[in-house]
C-alpha cells in the first residue's frame, strides 16, 4: 500500500534556513515553547503545514460531530456507571464515579482535541484527547508567528485560536472580577508552560489567574476555594491540566474527590475520563446511541485478549496503553524495537485491561520542498470547545508514530 497516494489537502512548506533560528526563538519566548527539545531531539519544526480551506472545514465538521457524540456517550455512562467497568479505569476512580450522577454540561466547559491522520485511504482518527489535551499555545499563537516567516507570496491565514475560544467560554459563565484557578503539576515546566500561557491570556483580557496545584483546591458545599500559603481565595472557575488518573497518587488530605461533583465552572470536568479511556469503543454497542462519525473514522478497536494468536502476530494491530499519552508505550510490530515490543506484549498478557488493540492504518507520508527524499508523517489535532471547532494543533515525525520526539508544526489555512 505504500505506493498509493491520496491528496490529503496538506502540503509542507519550509521556513527559510536563514530565518529559522529567529522563528525558533519566537516559538520559545512568544509561544511558551519552553521545552524546545526532548533529549537531543529538536521539537520545533522548520516547516509549516499549509492546509487547504476545504480540508480544514471538513476536519472541523468531523471534530464537531465527534465531540457531540462523545458528550452523548459521557452522559450515558454517567447515568449507568456499570457500563464503565470495561474501560480499564483505576479502581479508586471507578469506585467514585457515582458522584458524576449530577453532572450538568451546561454548568461546565468541555475541551477536546481529536487527532486526525492522513492515510493512504483518506483521513482517519486515532483517538480523542479528552481529559487534559495539550497544544493550546501551539494552536493559538504559533500560526500567527509562523506566518511572518514564510514566503510573502504564499496566500494563507491563521485559523481559530483555542485560547480565545476557551476565554469566551469562561467569560460567558463567570464574573470577571473573580479568578480562574489554573490547576497543574506545578513542579513540571512542560505543564507550567501550558497553564502560564493560558493564564497570561486570560489575565490580559480581564479574568484573573491563580496558578495552583491540584491539592490547593478545597471544597465547601461543592464549591471550590483555592488555599495557598494559608490564604484562601475565592475562585469562580477551574482550568485543569492535571490528568484525572494522577489524582489517585495524591495524599488523602488532598480531597480530590471534590472535583467529581463540583458545581464550580470546570474545564475539564472529570466526566472526561470516560472518553480518555481508549477502551471506550468496547462499550459502544452497550450504549445504544447513534455515533456514526466515530464508527466511520476510528479504526476497528478491540480488547487485545479478543485477538486470536495469528491475528495478534500479524502486524496489523497497534497496541496502546489505555490511558497513555504522547505516544508512550505504543507497540507497532514494524516500528517498535523487538526488545521493547516483547516487553509490551508481556504486559498485555498480564494486564490486558490496561491496553487496547487498534487496527493499523497506513499513514500517508508528506514531503517538503528542497528536502530530497525526506518524508514526514503528520498528526492534526482538531480542538473543540463546547462542541464547536476551536483551532488546530499539529506534529510531524519522520516515522509513522507521533511520540514525544515529534516536532510541533503550525497549521496555516490556504485558499
Amino acid at each position: 500500500m505504500g505506493d498509493i497516494f491520496v491528496d490529503c489537502g496538506v502540503r509542507l512548506v519550509s521556513i527559510p534556513e536563514a530565518r529559522y533560528a529567529d522563528y525558533r526563538y519566537d516559538a520559545i519566548f512568544k509561544a511558551y515553547k519552553w521545552d524546545p527539545q526532548v533529549e537531543d531531539q529538536n521539537t520545533v519544526s522548520d516547516c509549516v503545514a499549509l492546509m487547504d480551506k476545504k480540508t480544514a472545514e471538513q476536519l472541523e465538521a468531523w471534530a464537531e460531530q465527534l465531540s457531540e457524540e462523545t458528550m452523548l456517550m459521557e452522559e450515558a455512562l454517567a447515568k449507568n456507571i456499570s457500563l464503565a467497568k470495561d474501560l480499564g479505569l483505576p479502581k479508586k476512580i471507578f469506585k467514585s464515579l457515582d458522584r458524576l450522577g449530577g453532572y450538568d454540561k451546561s454548568q461546565h466547559i468541555r475541551l477536546m482535541r481529536i487527532d486526525f491522520h492522513p492515510t493512504t485511504t483518506g483521513w482517519a482518527v486515532s483517538e480523542v484527547n479528552s481529559d487534559v489535551p495539550g497544544g493550546l499555545a501551539e494552536a493559538s499563537v504559533l500560526p500567527e508567528i509562523a506566518k511572518k516567516y514564510i514566503e510573502a507570496d504564499i496566500g494563507c491565514e491563521a485559523g481559530k485560536s483555542t485560547a480565545k475560544s476557551l476565554y469566551d467560554a469562561f467569560e460567558g459563565k463567570i464574573e470577571k472580577n473573580v479568578a480562574v484557578a489554573f490547576v497543574h503539576a506545578t513542579s513540571y515546566a512542560d505543564d507550567r508552560q501550558v497553564m502560564q500561557f493560558l493564564g497570561d491570556y486570560f489575565a490580559k483580557w480581564g479574568i484573573n489567574a491563580i496558578f495552583a496545584a491540584p491539592d490547593h483546591i478545597e471544597w465547601t458545599a461543592k464549591k471550590a476555594l483555592c488555599a495557598i500559603g494559608g490564604k484562601k481565595s475565592a475562585i469562580d472557575g477551574i482550568m485543569r491540566f492535571f490528568p484525572l488518573e494522577w489524582f489517585v497518587g495524591l495524599q488523602k488530605k488532598s480531597n480530590w474527590l471534590g472535583y467529581l461533583d463540583c458545581e464550580t465552572v470546570s474545564c475539564n470536568h472529570p466526566i472526561a475520563i470516560f472518553a480518555q479511556s481508549k477502551r471506550l469503543p468496547l462499550v459502544w454497542d452497550k450504549l445504544n446511541l447513534e455515533i456514526p462519525a466515530w464508527r466511520a473514522l476510528l479504526p476497528k478497536t478491540m480488547d487485545p485478549k479478543s485477538l486470536g494468536p495469528r491475528e495478534a502476530k500479524s502486524g496489523e494491530w497497534v497496541y496502546k496503553p489505555n490511558l497513555g499519552r504522547v505516544g508512550e508505550g505504543i507497540a507497532i510490530k514494524s516500528l517498535t524495537p523487538q526488545k521493547e515490543f516483547l516487553k509490551i506484549e508481556k504486559s498485555i498478557r498480564r494486564y490486558s485491561a490496561d491496553f487496547v488493540a487498534q487496527q493499523k492504518f497506513e499513514s500517508q507520508p508528506l514531503s517538503a520542498a528542497n528536502r530530497g527524499d525526506q518524508t514526514y508523517h503528520l498528526c492534526v489535532g482538531a480542538f473543540t470547545v463546547n462542541g464547536k471547532s476551536a483551532g488546530f494543533y499539529a506534529r510531524i515525525s519522520p516515522y509513522p508514530l507521533i511520540d514525544s520526539k515529534a516536532k510541533d508544526i503550525p497549521i496555516l489555512i490556504s485558499d
